[in-house]
């Protein structure tokens, strides 16, 4: 049998971190049977109707057997695992959808199967149903169902073809197609789309650990964020921040949560600056195997972005010098922007959405040929990039905890 929402699993009653007007709260019995197991849910739905997304009275999400997941991904082999995190593993699978007595379509689905023995774990995939059950926007990744089941905690998600930022900045192999510059500008537009929305909701959603690998990529290269796992409503309106346990991913937690465990709207704004810096120099946010002084990128970037003559020494050679030079200045000086020290001095979301707009809008328009550099980047001689597609070169940051 499953276990209705907010119901203990073993000795664990799980507390409701940071929930949409208290929606896991609400979550009983009463809440689950009105969202039908047997109802059929169309992956396309709602983005369209609502390009600037919307928030939902109530979770839109199916109940899914332990046994439908379990033949989904043909009981979780190795084979079918797309990736894990620091609370379970995500597994590509194929679903039966049946409807008006006809014969189903297959649909592809990502099922993250959370580690059940945790207390954060159960949190975790609460936060998940309560925000992404009722946030729709075309740059958040759709959350299709759920099950707790035998002490299975289980999260269904609609399948995003091209992987993670993450894995195309940073991966290795000839499978791994590296971005354009257009590419790159158009992911990063729509992953402040996506965060702006979250900031300007009636009740504001921090989002809390923005990241490379929490951005996904459909077949057009769409970007989504996903992994709401570490998200929290919006402060007060007679208070300007949180007070809470540090938690997110070294090398992109804004300075004032560390230090101070006082969590802002705008310290989201730090964690994209990060993964801006990310996308302009093809290096990691933080990477042990750097020299002394180096590990932290935004420690020891900041004087090269903030000259165009040293922006190009940094810029990821894998762009072979393809990117007009005046765009990538204006995106490195939003980085530099929204990685001020002082969250106050960061620009608000929305702001950042105008600005990449306006870049967008000027690169269309850029003449500016687009020929590879005579100059040899910093990348081919420098030793911050020798084992940058080495042995770690898929490692991942450490969460704070």
């Amino acid at each position: 049998m499953g276990i209705c929402w907010g119901s203990p699993v073993g000795n664990h009653t799980p507390n409701t971190t940071g929930h949409l007007s208290s929606v896991v709260s609400q979550t009983t019995s009463s809440t689950v049977s009105n969202i039908s197991k047997n109802s059929n849910f169309s992956v396309a739905s709602g983005d369209e109707a609502f390009p600037n997304g919307q928030i939902l009275p109530s979770p839109n999400l199916r109940e899914y057997s332990l046994a439908e997941l379990k033949a989904a991904t043909k009981n979780f082999r190795a084979e079918a695992m797309l990736g894990e995190g620091g609370f379970g593993k995500v597994y590509k699978g194929w679903l039966e959808e049946k409807g008006h007595g006809k014969k189903g379509n297959s649909m592809v689905i990502a099922v993250k199967k959370l580690k059940s023995d945790s207390l954060q774990g159960i949190e975790e995939w609460q936060s998940e149903v309560g925000f992404l059950g009722r946030l729709s926007h075309p740059n958040l990744v759709k959350l299709l169902g759920y099950c707790w089941e035998d002490h299975e905690l289980l999260l269904t998600y609609e399948f995003m073809q091209k992987g993670s930022l993450e894995n195309h900045l940073f991966g290795r192999g000839s499978a791994v197609t590296p971005l354009e510059w257009d590419t790159r500008l158009k992911i990063a537009i729509g992953a402040a789309r996506g965060l702006a929305f979250l900031h300007t909701s009636d009740k504001q959603v921090i989002y809390r650990d923005f990241k490379a690998s929490n951005i996904l990529l459909d077949g057009s290269y769409t970007p989504k964020l996903s992994d709401f796992g570490l998200a929290k409503l919006g402060p007060s309106e007679s208070k300007s921040h949180l007070s809470t346990r540090v938690m997110g991913t070294n090398g992109y937690a804004a300075p004032e949560y560390i230090t101070t465990g006082h969590l802002y709207v705008k310290s989201d704004v730090y964690g994209f600056g990060v993964v801006l810096i990310e996308m302009l120099t093809g290096l990691r946010a933080l990477d042990e195997n750097r020299p002394t002084g180096h590990e932290n990128l935004v420690d020891w970037i900041k004087p090269y972005l903030s000259e165009r003559r040293k922006l190009k020494n940094v810029m990821d050679f894998r762009l072979e010098g393809k990117y007009p030079s005046r765009s990538a200045f204006q995106v490195a000086h939003l980085a530099l922007q929204c990685i001020e020290q002082e969250q106050k001095n960061r620009p608000a979301m929305n702001e950042v959405v105008e600005t990449l707009e306006q870049i967008e809008a000027m690169n269309d328009r850029l003449t500016e040929p687009r020929n590879r550099s005579p100059r040899q980047p910093l990348h081919h001689s420098s030793p911050l990039h020798v084992k940058q597609y080495g042995s770690h070169a898929n490692q991942t940051s450490p969460r704070l905890r």
